[in-house]
């Protein structure tokens, strides 16, 4: 039998699961600026392991752009604005429907019999341009569950995304944005 034919099959459960996206702002007025925290509400993914043979895992990741939402307690009017600005302006939601992450490799680490240290590295596709990302992560493996977790972070402007700025430039955000994952998978 071939790896693929031997593979366990994972869908990730966007119900147990939180994918988020933090923002940071720069500027002359920084300090009276909003660091947002965006909730990532509509993806999917799939997780294909070769039992034994960590190194042939594989990840694909799919997330609707225009579902990054503000999760922190703003005015409406703010969390209108930011939100418009963002697919609009920032990540062109109409024009760029999904943001994409395929692995290419996978490097795990045992730290117990269900606890892995993983770097996954893969092909993002943000924004129309496709880079190679890599991504560490805290894996566990138990029963029917695979849960990862972890951060990185991505320069907007690697993607071609065109940095937000108001008051002239005296309030921006930064280039680098920090992703924070805790996403839980279902053998099928």
């Amino acid at each position: 039998m071939s790896a693929i034919e031997t593979a366990t099959q994972y869908s990730i459960n966007p119900g147990l699961s939180r994918l988020t996206v933090r923002a940071f702002a720069t500027g002359m007025l920084s300090s009276f600026g909003h660091n947002p925290n965006l909730a990532v509400r509509s993806y999917s993914g799939q997780i294909s392991i070769v039992p034994g043979n960590l190194q042939q895992a594989s990840l694909r990741l799919s997330v609707l752009a225009d579902s990054l939402e503000v999760a922190d307690e703003v005015s409406q009017k703010d969390r209108t604005e930011i939100e418009t600005r963002m697919r609009q302006e920032v990540l062109e939601t109409s024009q760029y429907l999904e943001i994409i992450f395929e692995s290419t490799q996978v490097a795990p680490t045992a730290m117990s019999e269900t606890l892995y240290a993983v770097t996954v590295t893969g092909n993002l596709t943000l924004h129309g341009i496709t880079r190679s990302e890599a991504i560490t992560a805290q894996v566990t493996l138990t029963g029917d569950t695979l849960r990862a977790y972890g951060e990185c972070s991505l320069r907007q402007t690697e993607y071609g995304i065109k940095l937000v700025s108001v008051a002239a430039g005296a309030l921006k955000v930064k280039d680098e944005v920090k992703v924070t994952f805790d996403l839980t998978a279902r053998k099928q």
